[in-house]
């Protein structure tokens, strides 16, 4: 056995815990009213330390199955890394222009930004099933 598989179960641990986590943390953030800038930034600020901290982690995790003759998940990690690139590019402005708008719009900028946030956890659950799945295949 290589010893790159010590890095490779690290960062897949560390993806899964920090999917994991953040799930669990943005679903109560659901009860904020989210009626003011201060609600908004700190949502937006949470998710965003999630995709840097997702992407860090699927990074690390692709180059480590690299090391390890393991290609299809490092292809997957890099896929993963991808995906959090492009989710955190779409997400956390759409988060920003609504953060801006919620005192002049009111009710509707509250409830695209709500919606946002709904579908910003939706992946990240989408997310941990396929990382569960993916652990699943992994076979020594």
């Amino acid at each position: 056995m290589s010893i790159a598989i010590y890095p490779a179960l690290f960062f897949t641990v560390a993806l899964l815990v920090t999917t994991a986590y953040f799930l669990m943390g943005g679903l109560p953030l659901l009860v904020l009213d989210h009626d003011t800038t201060l609600d908004a930034r700190f949502v937006r600020g949470f998710f965003n330390i999630y995709y840097k901290s997702a992407f860090a982690a699927s990074l690390g995790a692709a180059i480590s199955f690299a090391l390890l003759g393991r290609p299809g998940f490092a292809i997957g990690a890099a896929v993963f890394a991808g995906v959090v690139v492009f989710i955190r590019g779409k997400l956390l402005p759409a988060m920003d222009e609504l953060s801006a708008h919620i005192h002049a719009t009111g009710a509707s900028a509250v409830k695209k930004f709500r919606q946002i946030h709904m579908v910003a956890l939706l992946i990240n659950f989408l997310q941990l099933v396929l990382l569960v799945w993916a652990l699943l295949q992994f076979s020594f």
